[in-house]
């Protein structure tokens, strides 16, 4: 036996292997192992010892291959076939709408919803046919580059022109027609709004009055709780009114965020506003208490501020009972979402006014009976305090809605269930339903297509008979590439129309969902 050799003896059904290894030990030695080596008349006995054996069947032996796949160099060869659709050829190769009747045409699905199948063309026809038109490829450059440079004075005049009507409306005024907008001041959450600005104005102005003939602190908070009311509540109709703003290719999604960002600067107002200046109001009081004339005339302002706050609450209070059977949700939990911010704020606003008559009155009841202008200062703490919860819960819940907030689990279990029973869909992952506001949902979800499903709906519209001739007509590799390439590309296309019937369909059966983005696994 020589070190490093490897001799076999092979039987009917294995491969015996014995062989010497050499290992080093140290630097300089070595050891050498030698296995032993069955001799002629052994290895006879247990070659007829396996012949006389009952046969075991084997199992079968499975060999895994790891396909490496080329990688393939897209020459002209394959960029000569991409599609390019008529405006790309008009703009980019200076052609003409008549230039293109002449060439070849495809019909291919359009990618997006509700639009018909468009007119492509192939990218060698139409550089062919610029070059016809142009003559040369430096004729057709020296012609883009002064279309961009038409294309650039344009656009400079456009935005001379636009800061020009700019100016005039500044000037003269915009007399542009805006009646979707005020037509929401009319209804839903802008009538509530609407009324409260109206009730709260005019309680605003007669607190002030029982103010400045009383001196009472709690009257002055109660001022200025319908002041920062009245103020915060001309927010949110700005609100609203941006918030009905038709999408842009700025803001894709619209404006219905406004809401949100509005009943936030609410709290925040609210808060430095309302809260601030009755805690400051009532603490002046308590270090430099001063006496009050005659109460009547702020006890019967403060009856009829009761009577119209509770008016404008019930009204607030009736519009979100509606908003929640609407969505089939509880009063309570419609409320501590902050599903119609605008609505909720109103609501929260006139509750605290009504607990705040209620204080103020209190207050200076005590102080009419005792003669302690004290409890009317503690009554400006009370009021103070309220709205600073008030608006706390404001921002905390609006700020919520804000960093995206998710919909009902019950309405993503829908959602999820409806894609789950599709016969095309194999699994869905990392599912996200968004509430955008004003009642707009933003669904996405990783979708694993059945590959065989989607292939079998695109075999049954094929003509089986016409494919099996185009099969039996390959002979060569490169009529097998167009073959596959053919039915590929169509395939592909089938997927995608798979895509649009779901999202379709989700949006058919939940209205709320107004934008559907289902990626491909």
């Amino acid at each position: 036996m020589v070190p490093y050799s490897h001799p076999c003896i092979c039987t009917l059904n294995q491969v015996k292997w014995y062989s010497a290894n050499v290992q080093k030990e140290g630097q300089g030695s070595q050891t050498v192992r030698v296995e032993k080596v069955p001799s002629f008349d052994e290895t006879a006995e247990n070659i007829g010892a396996e012949l006389k054996a009952p046969l075991i069947k084997q199992e079968p032996l499975q060999v895994r291959v790891k396909a490496v796949l080329k990688k393939r160099e897209y020459g002209p060869k394959y960029t000569q076939n991409n599609f390019i659709t008529g405006v790309r050829a008009i703009n980019e190769f200076c052609l003409k709408s008549s230039d293109l009747e002449q060439l070849r045409k495809i019909r291919r699905r359009s990618p997006h919803e509700d639009t018909e199948s468009f007119t492509v063309y192939l990218r060698s026809d139409v550089e062919a046919k610029s070059l016809e038109v142009w003559g040369s490829p430096e004729a057709l450059a020296r012609e883009k580059k002064l279309r961009k440079e038409a294309e650039l004075e344009y656009r400079e005049r456009l935005f001379r022109n636009q800061k020009i009507l700019r100016e005039y409306r500044d000037f003269l005024g915009n007399t542009k027609p805006r009646s979707r907008t005020t037509s929401v001041f009319f209804k839903g959450p802008g009538k509530v709004v609407m009324v409260a600005i109206c009730i709260n104005g005019l309680n605003c102005f007669f607190k002030f009055l029982a103010w400045i003939y009383t001196g009472s602190a709690s009257m002055f908070s109660e001022a200025i709780h319908s002041l920062s009311d009245t103020c915060n509540q001309g927010l949110l109709a700005l609100g609203i009114s941006k918030s009905v703003q038709t999408p842009d290719p700025t803001h894709p999604y619209g404006f219905s965020n406004m809401r949100y960002i509005v009943s936030l600067i609410s709290g925040v107002g609210i808060f430095m506003m309302g809260a601030g200046l009755s805690w400051y109001h009532g603490i002046m009081g308590l270090l430099n208490p001063q006496p009050m004339e005659s109460l009547l005339w702020a006890y019967c302002i403060l009856a009829g501020s009761l009577v119209s706050e509770g008016a404008t609450l019930l009204v607030a209070v009736n519009e979100l009972r509606r908003s929640a059977r609407a969505k089939g949700m509880s009063f309570y939990k419609y409320v501590m979402e902050s599903r119609d911010p605008s609505t909720n704020v109103i609501l929260l606003e006139d509750t605290a006014a009504v607990l705040g008559v209620t204080i103020a009155a209190t207050c200076m009841g005590l102080t009419s009976i005792t003669g302690n202008p004290l409890y009317d200062s503690l009554g400006s703490l009370g009021v103070g305090t309220l709205l600073g919860v008030v608006s706390a819960f404001l921002i905390y819940t609006n700020t919520e809605a804000l960093l995206g907030r998710s919909i009902q689990p019950e309405q993503v279990q829908r959602l999820t269930e409806l894609l789950e029973n599709d016969p095309s869909v194999r699994a869905i992952h990392d599912v996200k339903a968004t509430d955008l506001g004003l009642g707009k949902v933003r669904f996405k979800a990783e979708v694993d297509f059945d590959g065989r499903v989607v292939t079998r709906s695109y075999l049954e519209k094929q003509d089986f008979d016409q494919m099996l001739q185009e099969i039996q007509q390959v002979k060569t590799p490169e009529e097998l590439e167009t073959f596959m390439l053919k039915h590929g590309e169509n395939i592909i296309d089938t997927l995608g129309a798979e895509v649009d019937r779901l999202e379709k369909e989700l949006k058919k059966r939940n209205p709320e969902v107004r934008h559907v983005d289902l990626e491909i696994l």
